[in-house]
């Protein structure tokens, strides 16, 4: 005679069939967050920098900085950027910052920024090297110059958030810094290396 089957096996083979699949969904969806939607920082490229207004006088410097960088968003979603901004630096000592307002990069896709602002005059702290100066010219070449220059450090920063599975917000963080050669006689960019 067959044993009559007791319907407690069967529940608990059920459960843990149950079980089993609920943690091999959830370790696919870890996997497919891991690999296909964890969020990346976007991708700042520094295309140029002029200073379209420059003079020095007395031991003083004035000019206008303009930067010209283009930046990529490598996410699957929007980026939303705010609290960003742009720093000049000079012998350690902030002389320049301007704020750049906030906005929205789309998935997949690159936005040109141009920022442009004034730098009050300061001191020149340092003598102008003189003798060649050797960096990259923005386009792929070295400049080369024979002229005093001074070198100046720009600090592009981008903070924002990128939304992951229309869910989660994840918090990211872009820097760029470049070093910028001028010719001191009429300010032009011998070349810049970030």
């Amino acid at each position: 005679m067959n044993e009559p089957r007791r319907p407690g096996r069967t529940n608990l083979a059920s459960c843990i069939v149950a079980t089993v699949f609920l943690v091999l969904a959830v370790a696919v969806i870890v996997i497919v967050y891991l690999c296909v939607f964890k969020p990346k920082d976007p991708k700042i490229a520094v295309h140029a920098m002029r200073f379209p207004t420059f003079s020095i006088s007395n031991g003083t410097v004035d000019f206008t900085f303009s930067q010209y960088v283009a930046v990529k968003n490598p996410n699957r979603d929007a980026f939303t950027h705010y609290d960003s901004s742009v720093q000049l630096v000079y012998s350690g000592s902030e002389v320049g910052f301007m704020f750049i307002p906030a906005g929205k990069i789309d998935a997949g896709r690159t936005q040109y920024m141009l920022a442009t602002f004034a730098v009050k005059s300061f001191p020149v702290t340092q003598a102008p090297l003189s003798g060649v100066t050797a960096l990259n010219d923005g386009v792929g070449g070295v400049g080369m110059g024979m002229e005093p220059t001074m070198e100046i450090e720009s600090r592009m920063k981008l903070v924002g958030r990128v939304r992951v599975l229309w869910f989660f917000t994840h918090t990211v963080d872009s820097r760029v810094s470049c070093s910028v050669a001028i010719e001191v006689s009429n300010g032009s960019v011998l070349g810049f290396h970030c």
